[in-house]
């Protein structure tokens, strides 16, 4: 099925691009994560990419051309689609649009306008990503009254991919801010407004509409400079902070939010312990902060017994979007089970010898992301994706490696996992997973799996299922590693074991296809030198 892109949003103030250059052309095949062309916004020219796979089909924008947002970019689909009645049906959009933005021009001269004070920038929540359509405000960092300078970070928000910081683009005042920390919005709704201090803009934050900002720019540019009122502020800067350091050399190891919330609460860092890598402090730890005793015994509150509690929590966009495609998988794909258990005597051998190398430290689960990798390879159907009419065999390896987070499970991808060593895939999934709890891995690191691995050894976990992570054809789920008898060699000796559980969509991977890829695994699990050769 067609896919239609249109010109992303790719600032809060783009209202148009220009296409700089087309990377791909009609007719070649694209990939999920392939960028497409280069967009010049009012700030910057950026790379766009695709989150559909197919053949570009058609090109709505040239090279050079300029075209306002959500304007037909480009059409993805299958080769030798019909896309008459897209193309057809996008223009009879376009005429509609154009007619409603005249009934809308028309109904905006009988009712008032309302005016933008000289100064005044109404920034509107932005869209992050493609397919972001509502966004939450997970912090703000800046609070009303406070003097903004281009590039401040006024706020974290929480898209349905990822938590990113939100600069602004302007500096002034911060006059109104129109959601507070965990409340939601759709894009384009009112999140802030700067201007000059002690401007009133009561009525324009209870009454904007994005229709209020065209009028306003075009009597701005009918303003000289000159004439524009200037308010002289004078700022006088506090002292910064002192801050205890962590480090041999003086540097504090945390993140910028977790230093924003320390300073706010009040909380001699020297007393927190970092959980972050390297000891780093990240936002949990100060989440979870809990002062020294100061002598005095702890008593806590008395809860009768009996007594009914209950704690309403607001969904996050992460736990409503994981919540929806969990579902979709659940109940489009027919799931079902394949259980083994490996011998992990020479694994764990394997990787004390490994480890011997100097800075070199693998885990169980690197070992097995890679021997999954390989014997992926081998057996392509159990690397697929599903479509109605056909089955996509892929021939790379990209690994999604489930990792939990406070909202959560997120899957950063470990691409062309079968052509790194075990020492690239440690370091690359150590990253991920230390990114992933401080919420920034970006969305496109969380995209185009092949295959995911899920793992709850670490947890003492013995043996459990999951759901796949579509659009892939199977997850494999991973218990820890129990020491109990075993019988080798006719004898019953202390062994050590670890049982998997892979869940395989049946439309795609038939259960000897599953046995034999499991078969292969077990082979690379079991004799762990083999991955080396």
């Amino acid at each position: 099925m067609a896919e239609i892109i249109n010109m992303p949003r790719l600032s809060d103030t783009m209202e148009e691009g220009v296409l700089a250059s087309w990377l791909k052309k009609v007719g070649d095949t694209i990939e999920e994560g392939d960028i497409l062309a280069e967009i010049e916004t009012d700030k910057a020219t950026m790379e766009f990419e695709s989150f559909y796979e197919g053949v570009l089909l058609y090109i709505g924008i040239q090279e050079g051309e300029t075209a306002p947002v959500d304007s037909l970019l480009a059409i993805i689909g299958e080769k030798g689609e019909d896309i008459s009645g897209l193309l057809s049906g996008n223009a009879a959009k376009d005429n509609l649009k154009e007619e409603s933005a005249s009934e809308e021009a028309e109904a905006t001269t009988e009712t008032s306008i309302v005016a933008i004070p000289a100064g005044v920038e109404v920034i509107a929540m932005p869209r992050l990503s493609d397919t972001m359509t509502d966004g939450t405000v997970a912090t703000w960092l800046k609070k009303v009254g406070d003097t903004i300078e281009e590039g401040d970070i006024l706020a974290e928000i929480e898209t349905d991919k990822a938590t990113m910081e939100f600069e602004s683009f302007y500096e002034g005042t911060l006059l109104y801010v129109g959601l507070q920390e965990g409340e939601s919005a759709p894009v384009d709704s009112v999140l802030a407004i700067i201007g000059p201090a002690g401007t009133d803009v009561s009525t324009l934050a209870k009454n904007y509409t994005k229709a209020d900002s065209a009028p306003q720019a075009e009597e701005k540019k009918a303003i000289p400079k000159a004439q524009a009122p200037k308010q002289e502020t004078k700022v006088e800067k506090a002292a910064p902070k002192t801050i205890p350091s962590v480090s041999s050399n003086g540097r504090l190891f945390i993140s910028p939010l977790a230093k924003k919330m320390a300073e706010d609460k009040g909380i001699n860092l020297a007393t927190v312990k970092g959980s972050g890598e390297n000891g780093r402090i990240i936002k949990r730890d100060i989440e979870n902060y809990q002062p020294a005793a100061s002598g005095a015994a702890h008593v806590g509150v008395f809860v009768p017994s009996g007594q009914e509690q209950s704690e309403d929590v607001p969904n996050s966009q992460m736990r409503k979007v994981i919540a929806r495609r969990l579902a979709e998988s659940k109940f489009t794909a027919p799931h079902y089970y394949l259980n083994v258990e490996f011998d992990m005597e020479n694994a764990i051998a394997f990787r004390k010898q490994f480890n011997t190398i100097p800075d070199t430290k693998i885990s169980f689960n690197d070992m097995i992301v890679k021997a999954c990798a390989l014997a992926l390879k081998q057996h392509p159907q159990v690397n697929s994706r599903w479509f109605d009419d056909h089955i996509q065999l892929n021939h790379h390896v990209h690994v999604g490696v489930a990792v939990a987070v406070d909202d959560g499970l997120v899957v950063p991808v470990v691409e062309f996992t079968n052509e790194k060593s075990l020492p690239q895939i440690g370091a690359e999934v150590k990253d991920y997973a230390v990114r992933a709890r401080d919420r920034k891995l970006t969305p496109q690191e969380m995209e185009g799996s092949t295959f995911t691995v899920s793992n709850l050894g670490m947890f003492g976990i013995e043996s459990f299922t999951s759901i796949i992570n579509s659009p892939n054809s199977a997850i494999l789920s991973v218990g820890a590693i129990v020491e109990k008898p075993v019988v080798r060699d006719g004898q019953i000796v202390v062994g050590n074991t670890m049982k998997l559980t892979m869940a395989c969509d049946h439309r795609t991977v038939d259960g000897a296809t599953g046995a034999q890829f499991l078969q292969t695994l077990k082979g690379y699990i079991e004799n762990p030198v083999t991955m080396l050769v």
